[in-house]
């Protein structure tokens, strides 16, 4: 019998395509806003595997756009109830249950801080929309498992399609559309040989660069929250400051590669580690050294990084129930978090 988490990570093709053709209205609304104001800075807001998806829409807006972006600590609103002066800016608010009380109340400070808003929830109406100038239904459907994905994923999917309406991007908007037809081919990847490198380890890394930087984050928390595996994210160039010290022989290595400007250097890193005696696996066809496992190429360097982490998924899930756990209900979590 399948669990809700492998149920969920199959719907994310249909989810993917709901969402494109759901909002395609507010997707062009919020394009057109932004248009309008030509933010300078953007901000985001979120928390966990939402922060991940920020984290992503980040990279995708500095790459693309070439605006910085930085993310802001919700406690600043709720905790310290602080004002911020966004005017000039525009603010992404994520969450998938949009009534987090410390992500609605920093969405509603950087909205009264004169930013435009966009939420991107998978609850609408909610308090996280009512805070903001515009919001999107990601459409990923009831998710039951407390571990997200496709959640998760239709946030950046969202992200990026108004990124591509207001940048008047051809290139990224028709590798969005294309999504939900390389998400078909990348839930059928089987990560299955990994499970033997891991079988006897406590912790491991997991490396990514730029938006795959963003996704490397996002598997090491599912290792954590459906598996109970130590697992940290790291910067393929960061590693090499003192975390490193760690990688010994059988140590493992997961490193997340995208076909873009920093598929050589994520590469020629994990070789690096799986000469010194590392088990590392990487979605790279270029690898010496390291074990090579599946993608799917998606033809753009932003959309090709968020097809990773679909694969990884149903790698996780059948790894945490080889685990004799139940990766539909962690220990010590629920669906919905809400941090004050």
């Amino acid at each position: 019998m399948q669990t809700n988490m492998r149920k969920e990570i199959n719907e994310i093709p249909e989810a993917a395509a709901r969402l494109l053709a759901g909002s395609a209205d507010a997707i062009a609304a919020a394009g057109k806003a932004l248009r309008e104001r030509d933010p300078q800075f953007f901000v985001t807001v979120a928390r966990g595997s939402s922060d991940h998806a920020a984290l992503f829409l980040k990279y995708a807006i500095e790459l693309t756009a070439g605006r910085p972006v930085a993310s802001l600590g919700p406690s600043l609103a709720s905790i310290y109830g602080a004002k911020l002066k966004l005017g000039g800016g525009a603010a992404i608010a994520i969450s998938q249950s949009g009534k987090s009380p410390d992500i609605v109340a920093m969405a509603d400070g950087a909205t009264k801080g004169g930013a435009i808003s966009i939420a991107l929830t998978n609850t609408l109406p909610s308090p996280l929309a009512d805070a903001c100038t515009h919001s999107l239904d990601l459409s990923a459907g009831p998710e039951i498992s407390v571990a997200a994905t496709k959640s998760y994923v239709n946030s950046i999917v969202a992200g990026l399609a108004v990124l591509a309406e207001w940048t008047g991007d051809a290139e990224l908007d028709r590798a969005v559309k294309n999504l939900p037809e390389q998400f078909a081919r990348a839930v059928a990847l089987d990560w299955s040989e990994l499970a033997g490198d891991l079988k006897d380890a406590q912790s491991l890394y997991v490396l990514g660069r730029g938006p795959g930087l963003a996704i490397a984050s996002e598997a090491a928390l599912k290792f954590k929250e459906t598996s109970g595996m130590h697992a940290e994210a790291y910067s393929s160039a960061e590693v090499l400051h003192g975390p490193v010290a760690l990688v010994g022989p059988s140590f493992p290595v997961i490193a997340l590669a995208a076909r873009d400007a920093a598929e050589a250097s994520v590469t020629g890193m994990a070789d690096s580690l799986a000469e010194r005696g590392a088990y590392v696996g990487i979605t790279a066809a270029g690898a010496k050294s390291a074990r090579k496992l599946p993608f799917v190429a998606t033809g753009h360097p932003i959309t090709d990084a968020l097809a990773l982490i679909v694969p990884f998924y149903g790698f996780v899930e059948a790894w945490s129930r080889g685990r004799g756990l139940d990766p539909d209900k962690p220990v010590n979590l629920k669906k919905v978090t809400e941090t004050r």
